[in-house]
């Protein structure tokens, strides 16, 4: 009889029943947070996920690309073959090196831009660095965010208010604004936006306002520079395991982030960050602009 051959099994490494679940271990860090002091540490490498040369030559600039989805990004960006430029607050240096590592670790160059996003001054200078040092701009994740929970409206702060507007909005506008001079037809820009910006959220009145606004400004860029062959376009995700999430919420909160999702557990960077490759690659998605696509661990009620 002839010799039978077995199929031979998947190998992947991260099977969805094998993703991190809660309960986690209490945990809270002061603002910003470092992913380095997490448990357990978010997942970015995407070991299954295999490069095919989409992003070849580009350089892309993201915002808040020291750790969580902006980390994950910058190493499937390299994977795909662009350099990258990283903006973060200098507290979060050592998170950046990590990521810096990572990068050149997948052969591309990575440029490190410590700074404050919304001080406009530091955008322009952060977009002028990378052109200078990688000759071009080709792709802007605008993903950097403040949050933090409240109660109650009154107890939103003026301070608090106008941190989490100019951190996730005015800055926005900024860094689009300053890389839109120095893009050329078929550039990307990917905006981060949140569920809450869908559905809202009684503790992070502001936070989920500021999303809110994402969404709407990323119909409208994209509508404003369709002319220019520049596509803009927004991820909107649900519960993800990132610093974002233990600096805000008390400890025993955070141990149990997404653990209400059909999926019983937060998003890891690494699951978020192949739709940021969608976007950027005009080998995907040369034909869309303007949308706002949702990441929910199972939720089908997004929009």
């Amino acid at each position: 009889m002839p010799k039978t051959t077995k199929k031979k099994r998947s190998t992947s490494t991260r099977a969805n029943t094998r993703r991190p679940k809660p309960p986690f271990p209490a945990q809270h860090q002061k603002w910003p947070g470092l992913e380095s002091r997490m448990t357990p540490r978010p997942e970015f490498e995407a070991p299954d996920y295999k490069g095919s040369g989409k992003l070849d030559g580009c350089v892309a600039l993201i915002t808040g690309g020291d750790s969580g989805i902006g980390r994950a990004v910058a190493v499937l960006y390299a994977r795909e073959g662009a350099d990258v430029a990283i903006v973060y607050l200098p507290e979060e240096q050592s998170d950046a090196e990590v990521t810096e590592s990572a990068v050149v670790a997948e052969g591309r160059r990575c440029l490190l831009l410590p700074g404050d996003v919304r001080d406009n001054k530091f955008c322009n200078a952060a977009v002028l660095a990378t052109v200078d040092t990688f000759s071009r701009i080709d792709i802007l994740v605008n993903n950097a965010a403040f949050q933090r929970h409240q109660d109650s409206i009154e107890d939103l702060s003026d301070e608090q208010l106008e941190r989490t507007f100019r951190t996730n909005i005015f800055a926005y506008f900024y860094m689009a604004r300053a890389a839109v001079a120095h893009m050329q037809p078929g550039s990307a820009i990917i905006n981060t936006g949140s569920i809450t910006g869908i559905q809202g959220s009684k503790q992070l009145l502001d936070y989920s306002a500021t999303k809110g606004a994402i969404h709407a400004f990323t119909k409208s860029l994209a509508q404003n520079l369709v002319e220019k062959r520049i596509r803009v376009n927004c991820v909107a995700p649900g519960p993800i395991w990132t610093p974002l999430n233990v600096a805000d919420k008390p400890a025993r909160k955070a141990g149990k982030h997404g653990q209400d999702v059909p999926m019983k557990r937060p998003g890891q960077p690494e699951e978020v960050a192949p739709t940021y490759v969608f976007f950027a690659s005009n080998a995907d998605s040369s034909y869309i602009t303007g949308e706002v696509l949702t990441l929910l661990g199972g939720e089908t009620t997004g929009g």
